[in-house]
């Protein structure tokens, strides 16, 4: 990219979001954050949905500041995965689409193995989470019943790229997260849906990371530096994107991205579809290039983040910082918390919940901010080190070291527990991981790389990691620990609600 060109890189958390203008000098590519902004879901109509309109007036708003500061050559969106919204015949947003964190699918997850088993797995090699697209699709059809205006179904960050240039196009990272997509064959699982009730006239077409929709609408292009923007979709799916951007060494190394929820996977040439991978329930996503991120979905920072919304209601403002330096200074292992247990997924009040997960399971009961901060913090690690065992047992092949991307590599207390936990080196960083992939697949398109091998060595010229070793002499009471987490997963999620 040479520099007169500028890209634009729209990165939707579903905490936060902002838009990142980049550029590259031929070596290094230089970010600035123009536009910041919240993402807060609201209840409407019974549901927890996301407020699309005043998203896409702050994305706008990004995308206008950084045009009035110079030509931008495209933009492109990603966001979180699984969520949809359904287009009408004129292009039309007919709901904002629900979230993932509604509860509407608590119990498909049964009525779908009825009906289909483990096909469930094996027509898309998708892990079976009660949040994935393919149940929001069920309690669709079978709960609200799908509008009948309803002619196209797009994933959130497809419907960004539609209101900036008219495509209907799905872009493959995204579609990958739904259970509803053939990984295998990279086709929609039309057969599964079908024997699921679901309805496929509305599935759209699926194009790959880097492609590019075509001009921003009129309405949009109309304003300085945007005449000529092209849009481009990235690694649509945020993951993705910070994948795209993890400056791998050792092909046998794994990644954690980091953030509200933590990604812990390898990359793959192809997906890993078996009864041992069912049974570890591993996930096969798209990535950028043609790549598979085998991995598995953990809860992530999203239970922090939870707890300190109570806490804010309760009258304690802590800030993230805060968290991490109370968790420090609490006792180590004071109870095990399994973080991916279902009474975790939804919003409310996790501290409590934290608590009376403990009570149940016969441990001592946190009650300092500090101690269940620390509980959290280590019931990630824990669980990190879980996935990387099931992912070592599926492939066939150790894991060697841990690339931590995302806003969670900035959290040395957090890494320091991963290198324990695991017994594997630490790499943390680049921290804006998901808006340098975005940015960089962008720059492929227009020409500027050859493709992931140059995008990961801007990486790493861009950004210097930094390397946690792991402390043996830690190794005998996490070793305990994981044992306690071993028991905690034995025992039926009813039980310990």
């Amino acid at each position: 990219m040479s520099a007169s060109h500028r890209c634009v890189a729209v990165d939707l958390g579903a905490e936060s979001g902002r838009v990142v203008v980049g550029s590259f000098d031929g070596v290094r590519l230089h970010t600035e954050v123009v536009h910041r902004f919240a993402n807060v879901p609201r209840q409407r109509d019974g549901h927890l949905r996301w407020d699309m309109q005043r998203l896409w007036d702050d994305v706008r708003t990004g995308l206008r500041s950084a045009g009035e500061q110079g030509v931008v050559d495209s933009v492109g969106v990603d966001t979180w995965g699984i969520d949809f919204g359904f287009l009408d015949g004129q292009g039309r947003l007919l709901a904002d689409p629900v979230s993932h964190r509604d509860g509407r699918t608590r119990h498909l997850v049964e009525l779908a193995d009825k009906l289909v088993g483990h096909r469930l797995y094996h027509d898309t090699g998708t892990q079976i989470m009660h949040i994935n697209s393919v149940f929001q699709l069920m309690a669709e059809t079978r709960n609200e019943g799908l509008p009948g205006e309803a002619r196209t179904l797009l994933m959130v960050p497809d419907i960004f790229h539609h209101l900036l240039s008219g495509s209907r196009v799905a872009e493959y990272t995204a579609v990958s997260t739904t259970g509803a997509y053939d990984m295998a064959t990279r086709t929609w699982a039309v057969d599964l849906l079908e024997d699921l009730g679901v309805r496929t006239d509305l599935l759209p077409e699926v194009v790959d990371a880097g492609t590019d929709l075509g001009s921003l609408q009129p309405e949009l292009a109309d304003a300085p530096g945007l005449a000529a923007t092209r849009v481009i979709t990235p690694g649509s799916h945020d993951t993705a994107s910070a994948v795209a951007a993890v400056p791998f060494l050792d092909p046998h190394a794994g990644y954690i991205s980091s953030g509200t929820w933590s990604l812990v996977g390898v990359e793959r040439e192809r997906p890993v579809i078996n009864a041992a991978a069912e049974t570890a329930n591993l996930t096969n996503e798209g990535g950028v290039a043609g790549t598979v991120r085998l991995l598995r979905n953990v809860m992530g920072l999203w239970i922090l983040q939870e707890c300190r919304r109570q806490w804010e209601r309760e009258g304690m403002t802590l800030s993230y910082p805060d968290l991490v330096q109370l968790a420090q200074d609490a006792p180590a292992h004071h109870a095990v918390v399994d973080v991916d247990h279902p009474a975790f997924v939804e919003p409310g009040d996790m501290p409590e919940r934290i608590r009376e997960f403990c009570r149940r399971s016969g441990q001592p009961v946190p009650s300092s901010v500090g101690e269940i901060s620390r509980c959290v913090l280590e019931g990630l690690t824990l669980r990190y080190r879980y996935a990387f065992d099931q992912i070592a047992k599926v492939t066939g092949t150790p894991v060697t070291a841990v690339h931590v991307v995302g806003g969670g590599s900035r959290n040395d207390v957090l890494n320091r527990a991963t290198a324990a936990a695991t017994q594997l080196p630490v790499i943390a960083g680049p921290v804006e991981a998901t808006a340098m992939g975005n940015l960089l697949v962008q720059l492929c398109s227009l020409g500027e790389l050859g493709g992931l091998d140059d995008i990961r060595d801007v990486v790493r010229a861009t950004e210097p990691t930094r390397d946690i070793d792991p402390d043996p002499s830690a190794a005998a009471r996490w070793d305990d620990a994981y044992a306690r987490l071993h028991e905690l997963i034995a025992v039926a999620p009813a039980d310990l609600a």
